[in-house]
Order: C-alpha cells, then sequence, then structure tokens
C-alpha cells in the first residue's frame, strides 16, 4: 500500500466516523449516554435509570410539551 492510499483510506475512515457520529446525534441515540454522564456527576450515589426507563421519562416529557417539537 502506497503512502497515498494509506492517507485516502485514514480519511474515508474519518468521513465515515463523522458521519456515523452525526447520525447518532441525530436520531437521539447518544442522548442516554450524555444523561447517564449527567446523572453520575450530579447524583453519584443514585443508581441512573436503565435505557427503557430513560426512554419512557423522554417520551412523557415530550407527550407534556407539544409545543417544543417540530411541526
Amino acid at each position: 500500500m502506497s503512502v497515498w492510499q494509506g492517507s485516502a483510506l485514514a480519511g474515508v475512515r474519518r468521513t465515515l466516523g463523522m458521519v456515523h457520529w452525526y447520525l447518532q446525534e441525530l436520531t437521539g441515540e447518544t442522548a442516554y449516554e450524555r444523561h447517564c454522564a449527567r446523572h453520575r456527576k450530579k447524583h453519584p450515589l443514585v443508581p441512573a435509570p436503565t435505557r427503557r426507563e430513560f426512554q419512557r421519562m423522554r417520551a412523557r416529557r415530550r407527550e407534556a410539551e407539544p409545543g417544543s417539537g417540530c411541526c
């Protein structure tokens, strides 16, 4: 493999990584991880909710604030 091929491959990997990150942010997939990080910081002795509990809380919050969505 030449140097050019190696750098091109690294560029493709970097671009795919950025697209993957963007899609995770766009779909809200990383929201649970961010919530758990904040929860551990603010409440270190209280266990974080499970992913399922978090999704339920998030759905309830969205239903309670119908004007906060896009349409």
